[in-house]
């Protein structure tokens, strides 16, 4: 039952994306041309981004009994200190990736910082 939902997955991805790719060339020049649609291509990277990013939150882990020097707790905190910053350099630059890397560099160095100095 795994693998026919994983093959069934990986087409309906592949359907999505090859919807999306195709789609552009079959509308309109003057739909495509609109400024909300360009406000919506701009912005649209950054949202998938965060969504992905909000969704692999740490905080299931989390126990009810929590102190401040819990590595689970440290994640969770560097989690959402890089999530802040990588939308703050986003505003900043507008460069999907200059904001990518700023994350991950975040992420280790504010989990390495909270791990370090409050346990």
């Amino acid at each position: 039952m795994t693998s026919s939902y994983l093959i069934f997955a990986t087409l309906a991805m592949a359907a999505v994306t090859f919807i999306t790719r195709a789609l552009p060339a079959l509308i309109p020049r003057k739909i495509l041309d609109t400024p909300w649609l360009h406000r919506l291509n701009e912005s649209l990277p950054l949202s998938v981004m965060v969504l992905l990013i909000l969704t692999s939150l740490s905080y299931q882990n989390l126990p009810a009994d929590i102190t401040f020097n819990n590595s689970e707790l440290h994640l969770l905190m560097a989690q959402v200190g890089a999530l802040i910053l990588v939308l703050f350099v986003y505003h900043i630059s507008r460069q999907l990736l200059v904001s990518m890397i700023v994350g991950i560099a975040a992420i280790n160095g504010l989990f390495w910082m909270l791990s370090r100095f409050f346990s």
